[in-house]
């Protein structure tokens, strides 16, 4: 497959045009990403510094992400793509006259982080707030953003590097759940397109190693605990280390035969995390998690994925201070029945959660 098969859209040649006319050249770049760096936003970060490297040059570019990794395959990969991703509380975000933000948008930060004016915004998640970019590249109908920056990649012309064709087909592989949620003809191309040129072997080796031995006692912890009701499991896990427990233990748990959805949560720092996997045929996970506690907490999803944050302080009013696993156990049964009822507190602002 040539590079020129893939269908080009007049709105990446334009955008394309704009990118390299406000970066100059040798500039400085902050490439930055929002929560917890993943697959898609690490490789797109690292198509985007390819293009202004090879176009324009560039004296600085420095890689950040407003949280720590949470998923030990993601810190393999970019330790084995030898990328140096920092918090951006470690970054002089002035030192830089260029910032990108990366499967973001100004919308997804919090209040201390709203001085931050990025010049370029490129994401897939559906447009949220009112913000403005020099330029901004909104594509919710795309499965992974890498596919978009793969496109950018063949417009400009630029080589691709093998460790950059492994990182956006892996983005691409894991944004779409193995095109299990929602793709387009795009993403099937730059995923076929990157396959004979991506180090596949890495790609197995980091997927083969995805649980980290402290989470075995989660496991266990949720074999004894979950509650089963008409192929639904739910169970709260307690307090957890990150929410990619959460993750592990519900798609685990969906693989189970007779498994429709899965609802695990768990606490982490001052939140209630709760997890929503589905097969995507019979249930709609992002309507349930609306449904059930859209009201007190933060986030969304689709079909086949969706998570909600819950403030401990919001949680502890509801459960007039008990955090008991069987008190959160009712809870979740009780939200998952009938839909969390309608309260007189003013909703929380919802955004889609794009670590789910």
């Amino acid at each position: 497959m040539k590079p020129s098969s893939l269908a080009f859209k007049n709105e990446t040649q334009q955008n394309l045009k704009k990118l390299l006319e406000l970066t100059h050249p040798d500039d400085s770049l902050l490439l930055l990403m929002h929560g917890s760096p993943d697959p898609d936003a690490i490789a797109s970060a690292m198509a985007l510094r390819e293009i202004l490297s090879r176009k324009k040059g560039l004296s600085r570019c420095t890689f950040a992400a407003t949280e720590p990794f949470r998923r030990q395959q993601n810190r393999e990969l970019a330790q084995a793509l030898r990328l140096s991703i920092r918090l951006l509380s470690q970054v002089d975000a002035s030192a830089h006259r260029l910032i990108a933000l990366v499967d973001a948008q100004p919308s997804f930060f919090s209040d201390t982080c709203q001085s931050i004016q990025p010049a370029m915004v490129f994401d897939h998640h559906p447009r949220h707030g009112e913000w403005q970019a020099d330029l901004a590249d909104i594509r919710p109908q795309y499965g992974a953003l890498s596919t978009v920056l793969t496109e950018y990649l063949l417009c400009a012309r630029v080589r691709i590097p093998r460790n950059l064709h492994t990182a956006l087909l892996y983005g691409i592989k894991t944004d779409t759940d193995n095109f299990d949620r929602d793709t387009i003809v795009e993403d099937i191309r730059a995923y076929t397109y990157h396959t004979k040129r991506a180090n596949m072997r890495l790609i197995r080796r980091i997927e083969l190693n995805q649980t980290p031995m402290s989470y075995l006692k989660y496991f266990d912890h949720a074999f004894h605990s979950m509650k089963h009701y008409r192929g639904r499991h739910v169970g709260f896990l307690g307090h957890v280390e990150s929410p990619d427990v959460c993750v592990q233990v519900a798609d685990f748990y969906l693989r189970l035969i007779g498994t429709s959805y899965v609802v695990v949560a768990g606490i982490v720092n001052d939140k209630l995390v709760i997890v929503f996997r589905g097969d995507g045929y019979r249930q709609d996970c992002g309507a349930i998690a609306e449904g059930a506690c859209g009201l007190i907490g933060q986030g969304g999803g689709h079909r086949s994925a969706a998570r909600i944050e819950i403030s401990l302080n919001v949680l502890k009013t509801e459960l007039k201070g008990d955090l008991s696993q069987q008190s959160i156990d009712h809870f979740l049964d009780q939200c998952l029945k009938r839909g969390y009822p309608a309260k007189e507190t003013a909703p929380v602002t919802k955004t889609e959660m794009e670590k789910t």
